[in-house]
């Protein structure tokens, strides 16, 4: 059952629970940004990272600065699944998406299989325009939460139908749809299709009105949502699989948009879609690759992606600056990696340029007649290990696992150390911003310790919608179009 925090409305601004007593300031739009898998000790690495850099890279002298994010702490959240201490972003998902507890895999359904409406789906109920915009395929767990209804998170192309409205009960609910995942978009019929069935949720997209954009080009035709090239709906997908880790992107920026530049779109748009409207907007955001880095115990990659977090969070908080109606709410679904930093310096990361992603990906394609002289000049150095011996790289290639070895080199050089390859119980920080007064109630509301499924009861306060309409409407039309859960299929990402 969802934790009911606000039951008692006086006047549409106060509400009292079993757990807080909160003030609601009015606020026509809500941004929600999550950075998937990260922890405090993420954003500790980034702070010590950036400002070595800015201070002369001298650890034993550091000059400590603060990013965007340190700027806005306000509590902390706890992330237990209804099945187990340690979540996945899936069951995370649900929770702070819907306000329900379930189990680890569930997406926005009940530990009954039953679907729960989302925040995005009762504002979209009440008027608002939504947006999702996130680095991983827009199908995965995270952003499936808010607009999909299966019993496992693998039914990667039931959630594709589900959030474009093909097999959606309430139709095309999300005005925006950004990030990767364009394969479970086309019919088998195309060769680059990750779907076994006929279905063309691009062609059906453009039938509902959508602007369908597949690539760099087409996103920048968008004039970043300032014209009317910009104007929704739309759904722009930049890479079948994930998007490329920024460390990667960053160095071909003529390959995809950065998220922070889908941000900055969709908020244009948003805005000048809203603009003489009595409802505002509902934006999930997603840094979603900070938690794939932390699988793979890749110290760079998830630098980067921390760093871009920071980006788009001070972004996001000179947009409500200049647009006081908006209030934003950010915090992660679970830390990934156990990461620690004992007897740390995070210099030496600036040496790498790619992502082990990346590296896996050269190396695999690589069908040239001398791999060692390969690995030695270009592989070794792009990820930040030049000058290792010989004795030292006949030894890697001997291994042959040089994901796991080169990763372990990388982190030890650094003083990062990583105990575990899935996510860890700990608890994550919350962060939060409005200006002037409507900041101040969001401070006094949130201070403090919360369960994830407050959060979304707190922007149902905000934005005057109602979680429960949603989920009555959903549950109208019963459960049969509800994903299942299935025997085989494509595991995600990681285990959890």
């Amino acid at each position: 059952m969802r934790s009911i925090v606000s039951a008692v409305f006086t006047s549409g601004l106060v509400a009292k629970g079993v757990t807080a007593s909160w003030i609601f300031p009015e606020a026509r739009n809500f941004i929600y940004v999550v950075p998937d898998g990260y922890g405090q000790a993420s954003q500790t690495m980034a702070r010590d990272y950036v400002s070595l850099l800015r201070n002369g890279e001298n650890a034993g002298a550091p000059v400590s600065i603060q990013l965007a994010a340190d700027k806005m702490v306000i509590g902390n959240v706890r992330t237990q699944a209804s099945d187990n201490l340690i979540t996945d972003s899936a069951a995370a998902a649900t929770a702070f998406g819907c306000g329900v507890k379930t189990y680890n895999n569930a997406i926005a359904v009940d530990d009954d299989g039953s679907p729960v409406g989302s925040i995005l789906e009762a504002a979209k109920l009440k008027g608002f325009k939504t947006g999702l915009v996130v680095t991983s395929t827009i199908n995965h767990a995270t952003p499936a939460c808010y607009a999909a209804h299966v019993e496992d998170r693998n039914s990667y192309a039931k959630i594709a139908e589900h959030e474009i409205g093909y097999s959606h009960p309430l139709g095309p609910v999300v005005d925006i749809l950004m990030g990767g995942g364009r394969c479970y978009f086309k019919p088998q019929s195309d060769p680059t299709s990750c779907r076994d069935d006929d279905a063309d949720l691009f062609g059906f997209a453009k039938k509902k009105g959508f602007r369908v954009i597949q690539d760099r080009a087409g996103f920048d035709a968008l004039n970043k949502g300032t014209t009317k090239a910009g104007d929704l709906p739309y759904i722009g997908l930049f890479n079948d699989d994930q998007m490329m880790y920024e460390i990667d992107r960053s160095r071909q920026p003529e390959q995809e948009p950065s998220l922070l530049e889908m941000v900055e779109t969709a908020l244009n748009s948003l805005d000048r879609a809203t603009k003489w409207s009595l409802k505002g907007y509902f934006l999930m955001i997603e840094a979603s690759r900070i938690d794939h880095a932390g699988h793979a115990n890749d110290p760079a990659a998830h630098l980067h992606e921390t760093i871009m977090y920071n980006d788009v969070m001070g972004y996001v908080q000179e947009w409500i600056d200049r647009h006081p109606d908006t209030l934003m709410l950010s915090a992660a679904d679970h830390e990934c990696g156990g990461l620690t930093l004992n007897g740390y310096n995070p210099v030496p990361l600036k040496d790498v340029s790619m992502s082990i992603e990346h590296v896996e990906r050269l190396w695999g394609a690589y069908n040239g007649t001398d791999r060692r002289a390969y690995f030695t000049e270009t592989i070794l150095p792009g990820f930040g290990l030049g000058g290792l011996s010989e004795a030292e790289i006949g030894a890697l290639l001997e291994n042959d696992n040089i994901a796991g070895d080169l990763t372990g080199l990388l982190s030890a050089k650094a003083g990062v150390n990583w105990s575990t390859g899935g996510h860890t119980a700990s608890d994550v920080a919350l962060y939060g911003y409005g200006n002037g007064w409507r900041g101040g109630n969001l401070k006094s509301n949130m201070a403090g310790n919360h369960d994830n499924t407050e959060l979304p009861t707190y922007i149902e306060g905000v934005l005057k919608v109602k979680l429960s309409d949603a989920t009555r409407e959903l549950q109208r039309h019963g459960t049969g179009w509800v994903g299942k859960r299935e025997v085989t299929g494509p595991d995600h990402i990681h285990s959890h």
